[in-house]
């Protein structure tokens, strides 16, 4: 399959082993969108074979092909097939699979991931982007999820952090997709690894899953490529480094691609019956399951997203009636139920954690703090290289900046508001794009929407399960960008169109079709330029500290003190050997966690130690530089109390053996 500017639908065959729709030799963008060939006029009218080989006449003429026949040069032909050795089948199998679109596509997509995050990849197992709060706990996950796969699945939940909370793991979004990967994280340093190529790779997947539903739309090349990149490199992104469960949205749109192809839809041509490809609708579902195994903070909205398309789908079923294979019903039936079940089994744990811990729930007010306001999603990041300082002053009037810059892009903004007015899609489709970016904007802006929320965030808040417990309205920002990418594909691909017809137009032979010169597509391509200078950070990857104690050697419960945001190093050194801790970081802090924090602010003290050891905990470790300025400020770690055991590590740690057996205490 080469890369044409005609939908997707087009190009492959129906479904892997059928019969292709159009032949491999043949070219799929002779005839420009909305141009059809003229027909002779240099005679009387001949026959439909005829025509068929002047038109292979004029073509071979054309590519300076001379006598050979198309078929012949492709091997299509009887004689062709029968002269052709298995080895050398596999052979054009391979050429045509190493130049298809989608090859190029996916190459593409890793290079740019690759070059946006330099140096990451060089430094793989060395650093970690952004910072090292919430990237070093979601390396933590990863390593947990790997651990408990490999020896004891079934306790997965209870994480050594958090002790002696249960269902820790579901805290926060577990990542649960990636547990492939995580099988590959057996210490800190692999972990950092693991964690480093799914970073890198959910921005490749961000744009090839873009590249994929804007191809299936209809989109041209060039608008399909810039959009994606626009979605891929949302400047907003650049913010939300740290959280790789935000960053990791390509299963989104990659899910709404293969659904669409499924059903034979796009927003060129319509519903066609033809196309549909139960396979793809099955690979839609699950990839969809996928995206919400990551985490439910992105997985509830899409949820509700895939609901509410179903519903549409279903009113427009009801009035036009058009034609289904069984197959894609069938399809339709299995994947909806595999997804279904797998959402409701996941929900189910996490409602088990809402009863089990009410401190979970988010209050309607602090969920305003967080959320955007109408000027959010104009206003950059810090981390922005291209728009960071200069919108430090607008930054400073946010109440929460980290989760309130939502800038999308100015170039996106601009192809997206010219689409309004000039685009491929039609006036109806556009108005439609337009009203749901309007209800997004609406829903991203939680509380701070009119009226405190009340007509869209308060409804989803009150009646919608699991938007309860969702802390950051603005993530919807995906939709939003998506939305304008859409919008923007639309804009390039009429230019595409017009250039084309232009140059039709203008032909000298009147038999041939002719398309716009290579190098007037290429200027298509120019605002990834500017879509990916908006998309650079000026953010420094950091090295993770190491750990100031042998981790596997302690002997636990272990309370790390001070306990507070810096809880996400000690989860991420617990990977050598997951000793129990009380220490961690999650979206809430639980009432056992708040207990034993506020009981050690007087350690060493005797009533704290008999305290502690009440509570369970063998051993406490105090990493003195970490005291300043905390709760713990002030405390005696030079003193050695009486009959507890206490040894100081070269990496500047104090470690308290306050274990009943080794103190000698009752």
């Amino acid at each position: 399959m080469s890369i044409t500017d005609k939908a997707p639908e087009a190009e492959d065959g129906p479904e892997p082993g059928s019969e292709p729709a159009v032949r491999p030799g043949a070219s799929e963008t002779d005839t420009p969108t909305g141009v059809a060939p003229e027909a002779s006029a240099d005679g009387p009218a001949e026959s439909a074979d005829d025509g068929r080989a002047d038109a292979d006449r004029w073509r071979r003429f054309a590519s300076g092909d001379g006598a050979t026949s198309v078929d012949a040069l492709d091997g299509d032909s009887a004689a062709g097939r029968h002269r052709l050795t298995p080895i050398h089948r596999l052979g054009r199998i391979g050429r045509r699979a190493a130049t298809s679109e989608w090859t190029i596509a996916a190459l593409v997509s890793a290079v740019l991931a690759v070059g946006m995050t330099w140096p990451l990849a060089r430094d793989i197992d060395k650093v970690i982007p952004h910072d090292a709060g919430d990237p070093l706990l979601l390396t933590y996950i990863l390593g947990w999820v790997g651990h408990s796969l490999r020896g004891d699945p079934a306790g997965i939940w209870d994480t050594n952090s958090f002790w002696p909370a249960t269902d820790a793991y579901l805290f926060t979004d577990t990542l649960l997709g990636y547990a492939p990967a995580a099988l590959f994280a057996t210490d800190t340093t692999s972990a950092l690894v693991v964690y480093n190529v799914l970073y890198m790779g959910s921005f490749a997947l961000a744009f090839l899953g873009a590249y994929a539903l804007l191809r299936q739309l209809g989109a041209r090349v060039a608008g399909s490529a810039v959009a994606a990149a626009a979605f891929a490199y949302a400047p907003w992104k650049l913010g939300q480094a740290g959280h790789l469960q935000v960053l990791s949205c390509g299963g989104i749109a990659l899910a709404l691609a293969m659904l669409a192809r499924g059903h034979g839809w796009s927003l060129k041509d319509g519903f066609k019956p033809e196309r549909q490809r139960p396979g793809w609708i099955v690979a839609g579902w699950l990839t969809a399951l996928w995206q919400f195994s990551i985490g439910a903070g992105l997985g509830v909205p899409f949820v509700y997203l895939l609901l509410a398309i179903g519903v549409v789908v279903g009113l427009f079923w009801l009035a036009k009636r058009p034609r289904l294979r069984w197959q894609t019903l069938v399809a339709d039936g299995l994947g909806g139920a595999v997804f279904s079940l797998g959402v409701l089994w996941i929900a189910d744990r996490h409602a088990v954690v809402a009863r089990a811990y009410p401190e979970a729930m988010r209050d309607y007010e602090y969920i305003g703090v967080f959320s955007p306001t109408w000027q959010s999603f104009i206003i950059a990041p810090e981390e922005s290289r291209a728009w960071g300082a200069a919108h430090e002053l607008a930054r400073a009037k946010l109440t929460w900046p980290p989760e309130q810059a939502l800038l999308v892009g100015f170039t996106l903004l601009a192809l997206a508001l010219a689409g309004l007015i000039w685009s491929s899609w039609t006036g109806w489709q556009r108005f439609w794009l337009a009203l749901g970016v309007g209800i997004t904007l609406a829903f991203a802006m939680g509380p701070n929407f009119l009226d405190h929320g009340a007509w869209a965030w308060r409804l989803l808040y009150d009646y919608a399960p699991g938007f309860d417990a969702i802390r950051t309205p603005g993530r919807l920002v995906i939709y939003l960008t998506l939305l304008l990418a859409i919008l923007a594909a639309g804009t390039l691909t009429r230019a595409a169109d017009a250039a084309d017809a232009v140059a039709h137009e203008s032909r000298v032979d009147r038999r041939l079709v002719v398309r716009a010169p290579r190098r007037a597509h290429a200027l298509l391509f120019l605002p990834i330029v500017l879509v990916l200078i908006e998309g650079m950070t000026v953010a420094r990857n950091v090295e993770p500290p190491e750990a100031p104690v042998d981790m596997s050697s302690l002997e636990g419960p272990v309370l790390f003190l001070p306990s507070d945001g810096r809880d996400t190093r000690v989860q991420y050194w617990s990977i050598d050997g997951f000793v129990e801790t009380p220490n961690g970081i999650a979206g809430f802090t639980t009432d056992e966690q708040s207990a034993i924090r506020q009981l050690s602010q007087s350690f060493p003290s005797e009533d704290a130690i008999a305290g502690l050891q009440d509570a369970g905990i063998e051993t406490v470790v105090v990493i003195p530089e970490w005291l300043p300025g905390t709760d713990w400020d002030g405390m005696d770690h030079e003193t050695d109390p009486f009959g507890v055991e206490v040894e100081r590590t070269d990496g500047g740690a104090v470690v308290y053996h306050i274990g009943e057996e080794e103190t000698g205490l009752e």
